[in-house]
């Protein structure tokens, strides 16, 4: 089910842990953070789940723009506004529940930024990294858990669930293979902050994998 041995790092003496989803469109990411939540929750644990873009009141407006705007934007600014919604979103309500040493749950973070907008919309990976980051003011999740899915698989998830495409989930197949291939290339290089589940297993068989990871983070 998961790829990689890593070794697990605690997190940060003093705070609490940062856990962050990655993955393509139709991957489970949604399904997987709230299993997650539900089962940190019956351990005791406080949880905040959140997601981006659209974490925040502010950032609510920004997802409207950058996945429903009718119109064109340039990637340099999708780019940027995904990195204004993570600026407010990280001060505001991911730092303040990890100083209370809460749990927090995120759909998405840097990670997608530099695969949708580095190698999706072809700006650089390096690039965009750098500009969440300092977004963010450096700050990295304990855990990034990607749910790996070919990108056709997907679409088909996608299709079957007739819903309204976004402005990323409408790009075509080479747009998605490019941001697998990336997720991917991303995990190779830091495989001790990522957890790589086959997004094909049954929901059940990828939140037990999911467990294991977070249960040994926690001690």
């Amino acid at each position: 089910m998961s790829a990689g041995s890593a070794a697990v790092a605690p997190p940060s003496a003093g705070r609490g842990l940062f856990i962050t989803l990655e993955g393509g469109d139709g991957s489970g990411k949604s399904t997987q953070a709230r299993l997650l939540e539900e089962w940190l929750v019956e351990h005791g644990r406080s949880v905040l789940r959140t997601r981006e873009p659209g974490g925040t009141e502010v950032g609510v407006e920004i997802r409207e723009i950058v996945l429903h705007h009718r119109g064109d934007i340039a990637p340099r600014a999708e780019a940027l506004l995904y990195a204004a919604d993570r600026a407010h979103h990280i001060a505001t309500k991911v730092r303040p529940a990890l100083e209370r040493g809460d749990v927090v749950i995120q759909d998405r973070y840097l990670d997608s930024s530099v695969a949708y907008q580095g190698a999706g919309r072809v700006l650089g990976g390096t690039e965009v990294r750098d500009l969440s980051l300092w977004a963010a003011q450096g700050l990295l999740p304990d855990l990034t858990i990607l749910l790996d899915l070919d990108e056709t698989v997907a679409r088909g998830r996608l299709d079957a669930a007739q819903k309204r495409f976004d402005r990323l989930e409408a790009e075509a197949g080479e747009f998605h293979a490019r941001v697998r291939h990336a997720f991917l290339e991303l995990a190779a290089a830091e495989p001790e902050r990522f957890l790589v589940v086959d997004a094909t297993g049954s929901v059940d068989e990828i939140a037990a994998s999911v467990r294991e990871r977070v249960e040994a983070l926690l001690g």
